[in-house]
């Protein structure tokens, strides 16, 4: 049994969806009568919302709805686009300067040899001038935890060659069969002192060409 013929559907509106998506209402979708515009190329007031648009296609800008919620709404005539990629690039600085600090585990073992312990120093020394914490511990599996003093000396070697670029937060302590102990980054400081150069020497003082009491003394008169 066939079913009937759906009716047909309103035209599709690909500017319905784009309105839908947009963060503020531009140009064509403020339809309000009337709109406040602000800013620093119209003179503050209210306008009816088909003059103010006028105003923005007059300056090639867009008509944008900045406070809808205000009575009437606010509006500002600006460049949209400019508008959303200065917001986007102010938001991603605000993101990149509130990073939020991480956790970087460097794992050891009780015969861990001074090559490995030096490549993996120099990736904590890179964690912490990123501003991360490190985290190393020492694993130890079997019988290797007899040997707890070589892993509290790795530790304590480790915590030398970090302390330039971070702090150690507590002597090293078991948790289970692994030695740990955690850093916190130091923060850098610009050194802006210069170092003192040698001191030029003093000009002589120029010598009178003749003192008060060396002068000659004055002709007898007859």
């Amino acid at each position: 049994m066939a079913f009937p013929p759906r009716p047909p559907r309103g035209a599709f509106n690909p500017r319905f969806r784009k309105e839908q998506q947009q963060e503020h209402r531009t140009n064509h979708m403020i339809r309000v009568p009337q709109v406040r515009l602000v800013g620093d190329n119209v003179e503050v007031g209210v306008y009816s919302t088909q003059e103010a648009m006028r105003m923005a296609q007059d300056q090639q800008l867009d008509l944008v709805e900045i406070s809808p919620q205000a009575d009437p709404p606010v509006c500002k005539i600006i460049d949209y686009n400019k508008f959303l990629y200065e917001k986007k690039k102010k938001e991603k600085e605000m993101k990149a300067n509130s990073k939020v600090s991480e956790v970087k585990e460097i794992r050891f073992t009780p015969n861990t040899d001074d090559h490995d312990f030096d490549f993996k120093a120099k990736h904590a020394e890179n964690f912490l001038k990123e501003g991360n914490k490190v985290k190393a511990y020492v694993q130890f599996k079997g019988r290797a935890i007899q040997f707890k003093e070589r892993g509290e000396l790795l530790i304590l070697k480790f915590a030398e060659r970090l302390a330039e670029f971070g702090t150690l937060e507590g002597l090293p302590k078991m948790e289970g069969k692994r030695m740990l102990a955690i850093w916190a980054p130091k923060s850098q400081k610009k050194k802006t002192d210069k170092p003192a150069g040698p001191k030029e020497p003093k000009a002589p003082k120029p010598e009178a060409s003749a003192a008060p009491g060396n002068a000659a003394p004055p002709a007898p008169q007859a």
